[in-house]
């Protein structure tokens, strides 16, 4: 009995992820020029992140917002390579990196009271 009960349980189990899995929302891809913006998606259907790619590499701005439609991240890539300022934000604390050649060239934080909002 104690079997048939486990295995009761692991197949609710494994209905309710695959369940799951199909409600998580697909990342969508457009074609925009010569470039294919990406669009991912937090499990409620908010923007998660976007940006672009080029000839498959990340390329251009990218953006990250957390499930209140704030931005929490923007970057830029250069044909997959870090480059320019990157900025974050967490709390009151706005961080910028400066990349160089895919390297990190210096660090700025700072008190900040300015809010993004996702557009």
């Amino acid at each position: 009995m104690k079997k048939i009960r486990n295995i009761v349980i692991a197949a609710v189990f494994i209905a309710g992820a695959t369940i799951y899995a199909q409600d998580k929302p697909e990342p969508r891809f457009e074609k925009d020029g010569d470039l294919i913006k990406g669009t991912f998606y937090y499990e409620d259907g908010s923007i998660k992140q976007e940006g672009t790619y080029k000839n498959g590499k990340l390329h251009g701005e990218w953006i990250s917002y957390n499930q209140r439609g704030e931005k929490e991240a923007i970057a830029q890539y250069s044909f997959g390579d870090k480059t320019g300022k990157w900025f974050f934000w967490h709390n009151s604390q706005l961080t910028e990196v400066h990349y160089d050649e895919n390297k990190i060239a210096g660090v700025i934080s700072r008190e900040s009271d300015y809010k993004l909002d996702r557009k």
